[in-house]
């Protein structure tokens, strides 16, 4: 996928999300450790709801505020080009499951936050998009990663 405009980026994040889904899916019935199956399940969910939040994102944007350019950024840092394809999670523990997803979002994170504070994006709508982005990004991972502790405590 050519990324070039804000709203490309909104596109590329939901299908990471959807294809990460559908990854972990796969491996969740087929991993020894019923809690590394229970986290993939649970993960799986949380990965349908962050695409279908990006689809609300998208939805409620203005199509001038999607088509800020933000190719600047795509020729300094490339986005990352969905590598959990080349990974099983059946092979992971739990606690290197939630590494790598931790890993991948805060890539996401990153992504957003240059966007929102080093690109000169003129538009003000475009800069509150980035900001509710990032601090969506944020908290989603938060809530993930307490989840993940939790379900290590029993």
């Amino acid at each position: 996928m050519k990324i070039e405009t804000l709203g490309d980026v909104l596109q590329w994040t939901r299908e990471f999300h959807v294809h990460l889904s559908t990854s972990m899916f796969r491996c969740a019935d087929q991993h020894e450790s019923e809690r590394a199956r229970l986290l993939l399940d649970y993960l799986v969910k949380h990965e349908e709801k962050l695409s279908r939040s990006l689809d609300e994102f998208q939805k409620f944007s203005s199509y001038g505020v999607l088509a800020t350019w933000c190719i600047e950024y795509i020729n300094k840092q490339p986005i990352i080009a969905h590598p959990y394809c080349n990974e099983s999670f059946v092979s992971l523990s739990s606690e290197q499951i939630m590494e790598v997803i931790v890993d991948y979002h805060q890539q996401i994170i990153e992504l957003y936050r240059y966007l929102a504070i080093r690109n000169p994006i003129p538009k003000a709508q475009a800069q509150e998009l980035l900001g509710n982005l990032l601090f969506f990004e944020e908290q989603e991972i938060m809530l993930m990663s307490q989840a993940a502790n939790r379900l290590e405590d029993l």
